[in-house]
């Protein structure tokens, strides 16, 4: 995917763009303070603009390494780093409030040094009678700015547009003869993820151990089921995120990039299995990792793993249990199909693949605009939605992208749609469109 990564020094105002650009598509925003400092690793975003999407990068403040004053300041710098070499872009944000700074200058000398194309944005320029801060920008060495308020929105849609002006066209889709589906593989430390991949594989390519943390890095291996070939990804095991906030050794600062790079892996599959451990239930570290694949609208096959561990007797119970236990705490994914497998035997593995094309025939499903609006205006006809006292009245429906099927919806008030409402519509098109194990994505505008 597209990639802009946010630079600039402490207290910018980089996390508080970061959450103006992603607009509301994650749960999870970037955590905003007036404390120069508070952003101490990089955050993953997605944001969407008409039909188009790339990927945000929040990083903690850029600075001289001379001026790193502890190991933890030094990480920082390392994975501010790290994210300026996965950048298609680079914004470079300046405070507008408080003008150009000796520090600025010294980031937009190391930031030319990448190659990479760089957007000077200067933020705090609340309204137009403050467009004469930039003038005192002009020694950065370009005379190309953005001027924008990060909090009050003023400007970022000028930002977006030259972002998205920048996003080369989509190459012509390869056919699925051509196309090697990607999957994921997910989830905490020591629930078997890697042992997983070598059952699939059929042989030892992963180093496995009862050690949690083994695998270190994402790792791709290419698989064949009945002559098809797919990439599996093997990821790090996903910790709290409280785990690695304040924590100054080497040893944790490799998990920290193991980490990051496992949400990497997320954003490039086509498809993600979370594994789950059997004899330990569905936790809630569990549950944060399936909103990170539901905000990135990935397709997702739940794996109950270490079924041998369960007692012959007590399966059908336990099979109901975690039916149920999906619904319950994984109410936000509810279109995931889930499997009880055992890796150690490869125990009804093989089960993922066909469930993986299956999903992918959705994923890039496309519905004529004509019979989406027949089908939806059956159904939407027999049922009366309303908000605050005030009838919602549906217009009409398109699709306008694929992967996911994403569909815009035009209403005569996109403010009176609620959440249960975004709910109701999804499941409508679920049920008239087939739509059984992909994740959809339902955008409301506001007819003009």
């Amino acid at each position: 995917m597209f990639t802009v990564v946010i630079v600039g020094r402490p207290n910018v105002g980089k996390s508080t763009l970061f959450n103006r650009l992603i607009r509301g598509e994650q749960k999870l925003k970037a955590i905003t303070d007036r404390l120069p400092g508070v952003t101490r690793d990089i955050n993953y975003g997605t944001a969407r603009w008409e039909d188009r999407v790339f990927s945000v990068v929040d990083t903690g403040g850029f600075f001289p390494e001379e001026k790193a004053e502890d190991i933890i300041q030094k990480q920082m710098l390392q994975q501010v780093e790290m994210a300026i070499s996965e950048a298609d872009i680079i914004i470079h944000l300046l405070d507008g409030k408080e003008g150009l700074l000796p520090d600025d200058l010294e980031t937009a000398r190391k930031l030319r040094q990448t190659g990479k194309e760089i957007l000077w944005v200067i933020n705090k320029i609340d309204d137009p009678s403050k467009l004469n801060r930039v003038a005192d920008f002009y020694s950065i060495g370009t005379d190309e700015f953005i001027p924008v308020s990060a909090i009050t929105g003023f400007g970022v849609d000028e930002l977006i547009e030259k972002i998205v002006a920048k996003i080369p066209e989509a190459a012509p889709e390869l056919s699925s003869v051509e196309r090697i589906p990607k999957i994921a593989i997910v989830g905490r430390p020591n629930v078997g993820k890697s042992t997983v991949v070598n059952a699939l594989v059929g042989r030892n390519r992963m180093i496995v151990s009862p050690i949690p943390g083994t695998t270190r890095d994402a790792v791709d291996t290419i698989c064949k089921y009945y002559g098809k070939k797919y990439i599996l990804i093997d990821t790090a095991g996903i910790k709290r995120l409280s785990y690695y906030k304040n924590e100054i050794s080497q040893e944790l600062y490799v998990e920290k990039l193991s980490f990051y790079k496992a949400i990497r892996s997320i954003e490039r599959a086509d498809i993600v299995v979370l594994v789950i451990d059997a004899s330990e239930g569905i936790v809630s570290q569990d549950q944060k990792i399936a909103g990170m694949v539901a905000e990135q609208k990935k397709g997702l096959i739940i794996l109950i793993n270490k079924w041998d561990l369960i007692p012959q007797d007590e399966r059908d119970r336990k099979a109901k249990y975690f039916s149920d236990q999906i619904k319950r705490k994984l109410w936000f994914v509810d279109y995931a199909p889930f499997i009880t497998v055992s890796a150690l035997d490869k125990r009804r593995l093989t089960k993922v693949f066909p469930l993986v094309d299956e999903i992918l025939l959705e994923y890039d499903k496309r519905i004529a605009t004509s019979e989406l609006n027949r089908i939806f205006s059956e159904r939407i006809q027999q049922v009366v939605l309303s908000s605050g006292g005030k009838e919602l009245r549906f217009y009409y429906i398109t699709q306008i992208a694929v992967r996911p099927p994403s569909f815009v919806l035009f209403v005569n008030d996109e403010k009176a749609v609620k959440q249960h409402h975004l709910k109701f519509l999804e499941k409508l098109l679920r049920e008239a469109l087939n739509f059984k194990f992909s994740p959809i994505f339902i955008k409301i505008k506001q007819r003009k």
